[in-house]
């Protein structure tokens, strides 16, 4: 009877552990529907909802959905409380829409995913390094003018050739300002590729054949993430607000006298106020997500190289940054998710 007794004792000893241990291994998310997020038409922000989703599916037992479109769409989408989660908000496009919903307490800002998203103007590091770099000496865009054989465009010799944005996008009207107000129209031809592809592989492929270009471009991307440690960011008058918001508010680019470099631009990750209150858990580990450019670059990189989707870059990217993504969640979602990546 006693042996009875204290196997019994035990096994309610025991159960207890024996119910952690089966919770552990298959958690319960906090939320019972699929957790939305906001499927923005630009890789980067596909990325981080790859990223994202693989850990809420393995490490929290979460089912996620996306919705695709554009940013102002999305957003509204959020405030009605359609969309739990935008990995990537940039809040200086989109302020007056932000304003708005925090002001209603439609959703909330977690803060930063990366810090350092960037806008420049880029020279291959062959063309100015070395004793015997055709355009050794260049730093500066006020060095430009001086070096304008270099870049020679093939339709008028006797300027260099500037590779613009498409027209019609942003950078394209700020970067054909920015051309007056360094007074480099006279010495540079402002070229517009056809197309966001064109631009790339125009990039692409004067690098790869080490001939002289100068471009803008911007990160994170998979150009950025290919090819950054092989350009140089040429200087330019330090962000001033009063003369960047002048600049960005003059419609006639020739009468344009002064520029200054692009802002940095930090990206936020927000949530629709309903979900903030209804899963502490996911927002603790989406207010611990962050990220840098470089990280976002070498992902779309790695994608362009193999062919991969957003998921594989994801995976890819997990498995290559413990060290980064194990700080964002506890150890029993990591391991969790370890598990996930192994089967890979």
């Amino acid at each position: 009877m006693l042996n009875f007794k204290s196997a019994l004792a035990a096994c309610a000893i025991a159960l207890p552990f024996a119910v952690s241990a089966a919770e552990a291994a298959d958690p319960v998310c906090e939320i019972d529907r699929p957790i939305v997020f906001a499927g923005l038409d630009w890789d980067s922000n596909s990325f981080h909802n790859s990223v994202a989703e693989f850990i809420m599916q393995n490490g929290y037992g979460c089912e996620t959905d996306s919705i695709p479109g554009s940013t102002i769409p999305l957003l509204n989408g959020m405030a009605r409380g359609d969309i739990d989660v935008t990995m990537e908000i940039w809040p200086d496009n989109v302020t007056e829409a932000l304003a708005k919903g925090i002001k209603n307490k439609q959703f909330v800002d977690l803060g930063v995913n990366f810090p350092d998203a960037t806008q420049a103007w880029y020279v291959p590091k062959y063309l100015v390094e070395g004793d015997d770099a055709p355009a050794k000496g260049l730093k500066s865009v006020s060095d430009l003018p001086k070096y304008k054989d270099v870049f020679s465009d093939p339709e008028e010799p006797e300027k260099g050739r500037f590779y613009n944005c498409i027209a019609g996008w942003g950078c394209e009207v700020i970067n054909s300002k920015k051309l007056y107000g360094y007074k480099l129209t006279d010495s540079y031809v402002n070229f517009r590729p056809g197309t966001g592809a064109a631009m790339a592989a125009a990039i692409e492929s004067n690098i790869r054949r080490k001939k002289p270009i100068i471009f803008y471009y911007w990160s994170p991307t998979w150009v950025m993430g290919k090819f950054g440690d092989d350009v140089v960011k040429l200087e330019e008058p330090a962000y001033n607000k009063e003369i960047w918001d002048e600049l960005s508010a003059q419609t006639d680019p020739s009468k344009v006298t002064q520029a200054v470099a692009y802002p940095l631009s930090p990206t936020h990750v927000f949530v629709n106020t309903e979900f903030h209150e209804a899963a502490p858990k996911l927002v603790k580990f989406l207010t611990a997500y962050e990220t840098t450019s470089s990280d976002v670059s070498k992902a779309l990189a790695f994608m362009q190289d193999t062919g991969g989707t957003t998921a594989d870059a994801a995976v890819n990217f997990l498995q290559n940054n413990q060290e980064l993504w194990t700080g964002w969640v506890p150890a029993d979602v990591a391991e969790r998710v370890n598990v996930a990546l192994k089967k890979q």
